[in-house]
């Protein structure tokens, strides 16, 4: 059986208890949130592309050896508009929304204007972000959703550009054992110059008085970093961090601004305006987190697209750090609902593979031409100088067939070995989800006959010894006749099954997932 992307899914808001099989250790207590589009079809309207569809968030809580379900649609001003006119009226990336043909002309000017210096959606359907106390809902535009992560009610409307001047900012950011949050986005002709900016969210230190300020609004500006185009800055989803550094990828995937500002006059979506140059090169950007300053060296390799960054680290003066890396664009154009509901065999896409680069943070200027700077013994990545004194860098691969990866985070930014996966091919719909030794390039799989597992989470057991004492957490569709959807609980050091608990209720494809520990 295939799985129907553009079917509007039902929202289940109550407690729904689980039914589980095994015994859930004691200690996992907690909620798992998950966040992914929902539905697809508003009246006569649909949308293009699954990454459009509107907010559908789902948590389990752990407890006791027990575990409850629920969802909740996402309520925010897109969804209200798009409700009361029972049609699409606000854009998304991929589906440009147009007035009904009935409207006057007054109206039908407003929407051509808010289409040229667009004012984003705040439909945050992709993951969830903690700053302080607090938690959100989240995309890539400069509005977050502040939500209640125990009912999952829709809150305030967070507004980025209050705090700092982006227009866009990632959904995947960092954070560090002082709880503070770090992030970056990007600032697009602000003052005539078209920047990357880093900054930071203290962690709330106001205590737990009910009239503490958020902590975002305590926000700081780390530093900045130029955009080597300024009407075509570059499309990027995540970045990389250690104790020192920031990592970020600047891609030769763009966003044209001006073809954007007059996407709707030419009816065609804001997605259409992202293109991909294959002969440029791809900028590597480290920056120190102390001063604010890149590191003197320039770095470059082949032209590729990033989405996701698996971990980063520092050893014997080089930083070295892991993606997953296509050689093409291709993927967003999977996840078209025309393309998606075809499943067609005509349509291709590259295959994405964990990659490693090594990058000397220090040289001899002294060193030849040709030379390649990485003396790292465990790996294959290179650094190679060019005539122009610049690192031409080439990555060691080391796996395929991956996306969404997700580490024990108490090693985020340290030298790790272990990655949580899923496996994916020529399809969107991942059959597996494995585990990956960086070391020994080991790889343990687990998989069901008709099941689709979600995005892994790795849960750490207190007092752990060892990166991989846990559990790993994965939501599971279910399409065998007669049986629900459930949640799956591994246990992280042998991959076997721990528990699982069924759901009496339809669980969804989704995106991506945040634990919140029962402490906080």
């Amino acid at each position: 059986m295939a799985y129907d992307y553009s079917k509007n899914k039902e929202e289940r808001p109550e407690a729904v208890k689980a039914e589980v099989k095994g015994n859930l250790p004691n200690w996992l207590q907690g909620t798992l949130l998950r966040n992914g589009p929902g539905i697809f079809t508003v009246g006569e309207t649909t949308y293009n592309h699954w990454f459009d569809g509107m907010a559908l968030m789902q948590s389990f809580t752990f407890q006791d050896g027990e575990v409850i379900y629920r969802s909740r649609y996402l309520r925010g001003d897109t969804y209200k508009d798009n409700m009361a006119a029972n049609r699409i009226v606000v854009s998304e990336m991929g589906t440009m929304a147009y007035p009904d043909p009935g409207k006057n002309i007054i109206s039908k000017a407003i929407t051509f204007l808010n289409h040229t210096v667009p004012d984003f959606t705040d439909n945050c359907g992709n993951n969830f972000i903690r700053y302080g106390k607090d938690y959100y809902a989240t995309s890539e535009t400069n509005y977050i959703r502040k939500i209640d992560p125990m009912t999952l009610e829709t809150q305030d409307k967070v507004d980025y550009q209050k705090y700092i001047a982006v227009n866009l900012a990632t959904s995947h950011p960092h954070y560090d054992k002082e709880g503070n949050t770090y992030n970056m986005g990007t600032s697009i002709a602000e003052k005539g110059k078209t920047k990357y900016i880093f900054f930071k969210v203290p962690a709330d230190s106001a205590g737990e008085t009910a009239k503490a300020s958020p902590a975002i609004k305590s926000l700081e500006v780390i530093c900045s970093v130029p955009c080597r185009s300024l009407l075509s800055p570059s499309y990027y989803h995540s970045f990389g961090m250690t104790d020192n550094y920031f990592i970020f990828i600047e891609q030769p995937f763009k966003l044209d601004i001006l073809k954007m500002a007059t996407a709707y006059m030419r009816r065609v979506n804001w997605a259409s305006c992202l293109k991909f140059f294959p002969k440029e090169n791809t900028l590597i950007h480290v920056i120190d987190k102390k001063t604010g300053k890149e590191v003197d060296i320039k770095y470059y390799t082949n032209a590729m697209v990033v989405y996701h960054h698996v971990n980063a680290f520092e050893e014997d003066g080089h930083v070295i750090f892991d993606v997953i890396a296509y050689e093409d664009h291709s993927l967003y154009n999977m996840f078209y609902l025309n393309v998606l509901k075809e499943q067609s065999t005509s349509f291709t896409m590259c295959v994405p593979k964990c990659k490693r680069f090594a990058l000397p943070v220090q040289t001899d200027s002294t060193l030849d031409v040709g030379e390649d700077l990485v003396k790292l013994k465990y790996t294959t990545a290179s650094a190679v100088k060019d005539k122009d004194g610049k690192l031409l860098c080439q990555p060691e691969v080391l796996c395929e067939s991956v996306e969404l990866p997700r580490i024990n985070y108490d090693f985020n930014g340290r030298k790790y070995r272990f990655v949580y996966m899923t496996c994916v091919a020529m399809s969107a719909v991942a059959t597996e989800i494995m585990k990956f030794d960086t070391e020994t390039k080991e790889i343990t799989k687990w998989r069901e006959d008709n099941c689709w597992p979600s995005e892994p989470v790795f849960i750490p057991r207190p007092n752990g010894e060892g990166e991989d004492d846990g559990l790993v957490l994965t939501s599971v569709i279910n399409s065998s006749p007669g049986e629900s959807g459930f949640i799956l609980v591994l246990d992280a050091k042998s991959f076997k099954e721990v528990a699982r608990a069924y759901v009496n209720s339809e669980l969804y494809m989704d995106m991506h997932g945040y634990f919140i520990p029962k402490a906080n």
